[in-house]
């Protein structure tokens, strides 16, 4: 053993980064090197920093702007994704630390399943499917839920004993679907087709679902058709597929995304006990709210009136003066008004009289002569000038000495009484 003496010259240390750097970049040069994206991120500059991993290790992966550019499978580099790089090992000597330079990158494996995930997405929202603005809001209190998803497993009867807790009298039905694999989006869309279609049981909500798996066992929820057959429902849909942090096209296209199954049954429906307190708060909240309106308002009205009074009062003395006012200017103009109607009607009563003796002593002189007329034609004014008038009993006028025989009974009218013979 050598001696500290012996020792050999010290290295600095940018000498043994230096030799490092050389021996590793002399061999670790264009190599391939396959991993999972993690901490994808692209800087201002346009270069582009991540993680490569896998179980064991990782290493930091640069990504400059010209190689990003050209990298055709730009939109599979996003954290999750499976890909092979194209690249060089290199030390970066100011923190230490050994990176891979990426030259180019392609999927692998379920990078693949990424690259269409990411491809059918970006379609996808480009067409305004996934658009905030056509996602319609869920009912407050559903009577029916409608459930698409596996019977089997434990996934499907938490969603029920959360339902039901939280609304004992709410109606659920299970359409039976399978939820992993290339034939579960078909049984999926029907479940959709099924409950939409239903004339006898209307769902007020869906929930199209399952538990967690990797990101190729729930692949299937990114199927185009079953995604657009969501976006399609009449019915309201909640997304819930996996755990919090998966997210598949499914929850895009929903009216409502959910973390996990059991929590999107506390979305679907209200706690009952919960929605009576708050009607219980409402309530009190909207008595206390017309308690304070009335009493505010009551005083408003007793500031307003004690406000008022003395203005009517003064106003209504203001008319009281004005009207006698008003009654002293006309009470001369009246009785001037009445002293001229009287004299003139006392002139039209002196004409009226006059008018009416005139009247009387002219039809009073043509009574007389229309009397004297009368008297003239009348048989008793020849009577008083000595003739006379003889009828038989029966009251005929004897013309003729003819028509009487002896011993027949006469009446001669005179111009003064009358006379009963005796023909003999």
């Amino acid at each position: 053993m050598k001696t500290p003496t012996e020792q050999p010259p010290a290295l600095t240390v940018s000498a043994l980064t230096a030799r490092i750097k050389g021996l590793l970049e002399s061999q670790y040069t264009r190599i391939y090197v396959e991993g999972e994206v993690s901490g994808w991120r692209v800087y201002p500059s346009g270069h582009a920093y991540f993680t490569l991993k896998d179980a064991g290790a990782q290493i930091a992966c640069v990504m400059f702007k010209s190689c990003l550019d050209r990298c055709k499978a730009r939109a599979l580099l996003a954290d999750g994704a499976k890909i092979l790089v194209y690249a060089n090992a290199t030390v970066y000597p100011q923190r230490g630390m050994y990176q891979l330079t990426v030259l180019a990158a392609k999927a692998v494996g379920a990078g693949d399943l990424m690259r269409r995930y990411l491809e059918l997405k970006a379609k996808l929202e480009a067409e305004g499917l996934f658009a905030a603005a056509r996602k319609r809001p869920l009912p407050l209190l559903p009577r029916r839920i409608g459930l698409v998803t596996s019977p089997a497993g434990a996934v499907v009867h938490d969603m029920c004993r959360v339902l039901t807790r939280r609304f004992p009298s709410l109606e659920i039905r299970l359409y039976p679907a399978l939820v992993q694999g290339d034939a579960a989006p078909a049984t999926l869309i029907a479940g959709l087709n099924w409950f939409n279609r239903a004339t006898d049981w209307r769902a007020d909500v869906l929930i199209i679902g399952r538990g967690g798996g990797s990101f190729e066992d729930l692949f299937c929820f990114n199927d185009e058709t079953l995604v657009r057959a969501v976006a399609a429902s009449r019915i309201p849909v909640i997304s819930a597929v996996g755990h919090e942090t998966d997210f598949t096209l499914c929850d895009f296209a929903a009216d409502w995304r959910a973390g996990t199954p059991s929590m999107a049954a506390e979305r679907a429906v209200p706690e009952r006990a919960e929605l009576l307190r708050r009607l219980d708060d409402l309530d009190s909240a909207l008595l206390n709210a017309l308690t304070a309106a009335y009493e505010m308002n009551a005083q408003r009205v007793d500031h307003l009136s004690s406000l008022l009074a003395p203005a009517l009062t003064m106003r209504a003395d203001r008319l009281s003066h004005t009207l006698d006012r008003l009654a002293a200017a006309l009470a001369p103009l009246l009785e001037k008004q009445g002293l001229a109607a009287e004299g003139k009607l006392g002139r039209l009563a002196e004409a009226l009289t006059a008018a009416l003796r005139l009247s009387l002593r002219d039809r009073g002189a043509h009574l007389r002569e229309l009397t004297a007329k009368l008297d003239m034609l009348s048989p008793y004014a020849v009577l008083e000038r000595g003739y006379s008038i003889t009828t038989d009993a029966a009251g005929a006028v004897i013309r003729s000495s003819a028509s009487v025989r002896q011993g027949s009974v006469i009446h001669t009218r005179l111009g003064e009484g009358s006379l009963v013979s005796v023909v003999s």
